[in-house]
């Protein structure tokens, strides 16, 4: 009985040539145009959904909101660790008909430090469906702040560069390390001091930089945040079994855990049948790799742990210096802001640092710093979260950023940041009364040309700063 072939090559070789190589240019042609056909079909997809979003954003206003806080802050960072928890909630996973027809994009916020002559304002730039929300979660913590909506800040600095008056230097920020790696927070800043826990407040080093600037001079800072799903602690789970040696497969695809799967039952055939010791299973293995770790390995790994407990948030940092050109020193600012960075850094987990600058080696060095310090400007003052060419965004979880953006307490001497003025008690009738202010002047009552100035008839604990700020 003569046998069928299931499959028979020789028929599919002499309709395709019997030559290898014409076989072989052949499978290169179809494997070619399919390529190229996935290539061309997913630009198209990514250009329609570009269009999409494109034209569902047009439509949103954004508005920049001043905190000034009392000049007696006791609040500590974990007031802010709430509000960012608090405005993570708008995250909105889409369905396809959001994402490829509605142009869904998920809202952000960006946190700002910013330092005009020396003169320091926090704020907050959120599109203005959530200004509310926002409002909403700082008076939670802060229920004597002051919130006033002002004119945009940037929209005063030129866009493209170089400039026949204005020079900047500026940087995205990022992390050292896979943002699995926790940064040092504010409970580490913490010390006993005569038996009383005291927080060494590591603002108070940002701070100082932002008022070592002067005249024509600006230092801006900004942590633009964007809620996502939890998902991003799988990717911590798989960092930390990779750091205690583990392979794990939870993530891999249905391949890899078939393969998995088959070579775990071939294994456990060959120990019953020619006998030998066991492997041991994972979570032994996991703790006798775990305690031959050192202890500083060992503490990062329980700083991931830690951090997936809390709320994280798809982060990106930038910061910008501008001056005029006959007193442009970015070493004045920048050296110590970023040197104020470096104290949330942990050798043995993680760091900030300047992850996409303006500074260039190679060729045409000077014609490249100007390309990235217009790109660099623009997704500033669009408060876009990355760069198409730069690093990609990171994790931070709700106490991570509060450790870095928080305001200040009330031992932070910075004599140049905005605080809401005291506010006297009503006297009884007879008696003089007497005003006091705080450190600085409120922001509301003021002009409408965007100056912060205290109130007409309060006096000013200094001599207030200079009339074209643009805060108000």
């Amino acid at each position: 009985m003569e046998v069928v072939p299931l499959l028979n090559i020789s028929s599919i070789l002499g309709a395709i040539g019997s030559n290898p190589m014409e076989v072989f240019v052949s499978i290169f042609i179809f494997f070619g145009y399919a390529i190229l056909f996935y290539t061309l079909c997913k630009a198209v997809l990514e250009l329609y959904v570009d269009y999409r979003q494109k034209k569902n954003t047009q439509s949103w206003n954004f508005v920049v909101l001043a905190i000034d806080i009392p000049p007696m802050n006791i609040q500590t960072p974990k007031a802010v660790e709430q509000l960012f928890a608090h405005l993570a909630g708008i995250f909105s996973k889409p369905n396809i008909a959001a994402k490829f027809r509605g142009g869904h994009v998920q809202r952000s916020f960006s946190f700002e430090i910013v330092s005009i002559d020396g003169y320091i304002q926090f704020l907050v730039h959120t599109e203005e469906e959530y200004r509310e929300l926002v409002e909403a979660a700082l008076y939670a913590q802060y229920p004597n702040a002051e919130i006033t909506q002002v004119e945009d800040y940037v929209q005063k600095i030129p866009d493209r560069y170089p400039h026949e008056e204005y020079d900047i230097w500026a940087t995205d920020i990022g992390l050292a390390e896979h943002s699995a790696y926790p940064i040092r927070m504010y409970s580490d800043f913490e010390h006993k001091n005569s038996e009383e826990e005291v927080l060494k407040d590591p603002m108070s080093a940002l701070l100082e930089s932002f008022s070592r600037i002067g005249s024509g001079e600006q230092i801006w800072l900004q942590i633009i945040v964007e809620p996502i799903s939890s998902k991003w602690k799988e990717d911590v789970i798989e960092k930390i079994n990779e750091v205690l040696g583990n392979v794990s497969v939870s993530g891999a695809g249905p391949g890899s855990r078939f393969f998995s799967s088959i070579s775990t039952i071939i294994g456990q055939l060959f120990f019953h049948i020619f006998g030998g010791e066991e492997t041991a299973t994972s979570a032994d293995t996991r703790s006798e790799i775990s305690s031959g770790l050192s202890p500083g390995v060992s503490n990062a790994v329980q700083g991931m742990e830690e951090k997936m407990t809390k709320v994280g948030l798809k982060t990106n940092m930038r910061a910008v210096y501008i001056g005029r050109k006959d007193n442009f020193s970015p070493q004045r600012g920048i050296n110590a802001l970023l040197g104020s960075l470096n104290q949330f850094s942990i050798p043995t987990a993680n760091a900030i640092v300047p992850t996409y600058g303006v500074s260039t080696s190679y060729f045409k060095a000077e014609k490249r710093s100007n390309q990235k310090k217009n790109v660099l400007m623009e997704h500033y003052k669009k408060r876009k979260i990355s760069i198409k060419k730069g690093p990609k965004p990171y994790i931070l979880n709700v106490e991570e950023l509060a450790s870095i953006w928080h305001f200040p307490l009330s031992h932070v001497k910075t004599p140049l940041l905005q605080v809401v003025a005291s506010k006297p008690s009503e006297p009884p009738v007879g008696l003089p009364i007497e005003m006091s202010s705080g450190m600085g002047g409120s922001s509301q009552g003021v002009d409408l040309s965007g100056v912060f100035l205290p109130k007409e008839g309060e006096p000013d604990a200094y001599s207030g700063p200079p009339p074209n700020l643009p805060f108000g």
